[in-house]
């Protein structure tokens, strides 16, 4: 009697990566609080005549443009690959960041600009009070939607929502130093320290819109992975090596948006079936991929033995 061949378990078909998360609904609150904030701050300043309150509406205009932009950006950076874009879309990010980046500069100018102009002619303030409760229920709601961006950009690595949720928690920094100046302007009857409170505002702006612009031009440039998590992706390598037998080399990370992606050569004996080789080679990739979920791994398979096969090591 024939023994009976066993089931085999059918073949997970399942894809090894999600596509990445709709992140815009964040953008929209980040659009929603803008304009709730740029009334109220507008208004402020037009019942006080403070120049330091009047900095911060302009501030929170420019919110509203990055949120905008911001919105558009994680629309295009979720598109799935085409023949035109064959890595995505994901660095449409970095293009918003930059350009929230830019709109911080002009907005720092704009800041700037009028607090010289007020600190040569200053004038005095009016309705301080009413002024300055309705700018911290602005700065409240700046500094909650700001955490939940910068939270959630962190966790999903966005460039967008980081460079979103950076530049709302200034602006509440901004805001907070605004209101200490206009406080003092009430308590020491001194309309000058208005102007000069609003022009040390400017130049924080100013830092954040060139860090802004200094971390988008790093992405662009593909910059490496974080140490630690390249240390991770190593250990998992050295888990498979045998000397002599399986090693790897042409080792290089990088980020892409909210995408991470990984290259390395793996060189096993020329004796091997293709088919063995290959199966080492995904088992190696779904161990790095257990360890960093959601990193794209592309690994080329190449003869131990074969002295080409180190060619481009130095290459990398």
């Amino acid at each position: 009697m024939t023994p009976r061949r066993p089931i085999e378990p059918e073949p997970d078909h399942s894809p090894r990566y999600a596509p990445p998360p709709d992140l815009s609904k964040y953008a929209i609150l980040s659009i929603a609080a803008a304009v709730v904030t740029i009334i109220l701050k507008g208004g402020a300043a037009w019942l006080t005549g403070s120049v330091g309150l009047l900095s911060d509406a302009a501030e929170s205009l420019v919110n509203l443009v990055a949120a905008i932009v911001a919105f558009v950006a994680l629309k295009v950076s979720i598109k799935p690959a085409d023949d035109n874009h064959p890595y995505g879309h994901s660095k449409a990010e970095y293009f918003s960041a930059v350009i929230e980046g830019v709109m911080i500069f002009v907005a720092a100018a704009f800041i700037i600009a009028t607090s010289v102009e007020r600190l040569i002619n200053p004038r005095p303030l009016e309705r301080l009070g009413l002024g300055l409760m309705i700018s911290v229920v602005a700065a409240i709601i700046n500094g909650v939607v700001g955490y939940l961006l910068l939270r959630k950009g962190r966790e999903t690595r966005s460039a967008t929502l980081l460079a979103d949720g950076k530049h709302l928690l200034t602006d509440v920094v901004t805001s907070a130093a605004v209101l200490l100046g206009v406080a003092l302007v009430a308590i020491t009857q001194q309309p000058r320290l208005d102007p000069i409170v609003a022009l040390l505002a400017g130049l924080n702006i100013l830092w954040t819109g060139i860090a802004l612009i200094r971390d988008s031009v790093n992405g662009l440039m593909d910059i490496a992975l974080p140490e630690e998590t390249n240390e991770k992706l190593e250990a998992v390598l050295d888990r498979f090596r045998q000397p002599g037998a399986i090693e790897f080399h042409a080792f290089r990370t990088r980020r892409a948006g909210s995408r991470q992606f990984m290259d390395v050569h793996v060189l096993v004996p020329g004796t091997w079936s293709v088919y063995r080789g290959h199966d080492l080679t995904e088992d190696v990739i779904d161990a790095l991929v257990e360890v960093v979920p959601d990193i794209r791994v592309s690994a080329h398979l190449e003869p131990i033995d074969d002295p080409r096969s180190y060619a481009d090591e130095d290459d990398y």
